[in-house]
């Protein structure tokens, strides 16, 4: 701009009032040549050209630049920042970003059919393996959700319906596998994963139906048990404490009957209570 003024004032093209206003002295014009005017087109040129790598940086945000398919850097800074027209600019989101995924299919240890909904907090840590080294970065990290718990939610049942072994239902615990797992697939790309927890871990339509009726009848087996155990324990507890005190004297066969008598009135009196 500067050299454009002073070739202007150089032909005598500044008007005298101006020139007087701006205290310079006066030139006298014999029209511009047109050499002058090829200098003063690349002079424009250069400004636009100049002009053209004036951008805004954003909080949040950085550009990746490369020229000619070469990496040339990353700019985090943000407000007003000039960067070379020549680079290509590829503007990436580096904040925290949270993903929750739609419900995906998978099976459990016995082969039994799920749908899973997870949550996965992330952000971007390296800006120039983000986008060079995958087409797309998001699609990618996507897909590893996919892969890591298809992997993970293979080793363990969904449920133990006759156990207290591990299930699917320590969502901790699972969460804790997926994030292990799907951060170590994520870092080559320069993706930090921070947590993958399972929102929603459910049977498939097609088989929810089925695990809803064998669950219920794992539970009132349960309940079967707890109660004829309880049962069993004060019945045994009545005859000895009847024989102990020399309440009753009683033989084998007098004794088998009396805890049959027992057990058949406490197991009724436990059963219309419940």
């Amino acid at each position: 701009l500067a050299a454009g003024a002073a070739l202007v004032w150089w032909t005598g093209a500044v008007p005298p009032p101006a020139a007087v206003l701006l205290g310079l002295p006066l030139r006298p014009y014999d029209g511009i040549a047109l050499g002058t005017w090829a200098v003063l087109a690349a002079l424009v040129t250069v400004v636009l050209f100049a002009f053209g790598g004036l951008a805004r940086g954003r909080v949040g945000h950085a550009w990746v630049l490369s020229l000619f398919g070469d990496y040339r850097g990353t700019v985090r800074r943000s407000g007003l920042v000039w960067v070379s027209p020549l680079l290509l600019r590829r503007r990436v989101d580096v904040r925290l970003r949270h993903w929750r995924s739609e419900p995906m299919e998978a099976v459990d240890a016995n082969g039994v059919a799920l749908r899973v909904v997870v949550l996965v907090v992330w952000r971007i840590k390296d800006t120039a393996r983000a986008v060079l080294a995958v087409e797309d970065h998001v699609q990618y990290l996507r897909e590893q959700v996919e892969a890591a718990m298809a992997r993970v939610l293979s080793q363990l049942p969904a449920d133990a319906f006759h156990d207290s072994a591990p299930t699917l239902r320590d969502a901790e615990a699972v969460g804790g596998a997926l994030t292990g797992m799907l951060a170590a697939e994520a870092a080559p790309v320069g993706i930090d994963v921070f947590s993958v927890q399972p929102t929603r871990i459910e049977y498939a339509p097609e088989v929810a139906a089925a695990m809803r009726r064998r669950r219920v009848a794992a539970l009132d087996a349960q309940h079967r048990d707890s109660v004829l155990s309880s049962v069993v324990d004060a019945v045994d507890d009545t005859v000895t404490r009847l024989t102990s005190r020399g309440l009753v004297e009683l033989d084998d066969y007098e004794r088998k009957a009396l805890v049959k008598d027992l057990t058949v009135a406490f197991y009724t009196g436990r059963g219309e209570g419940l």
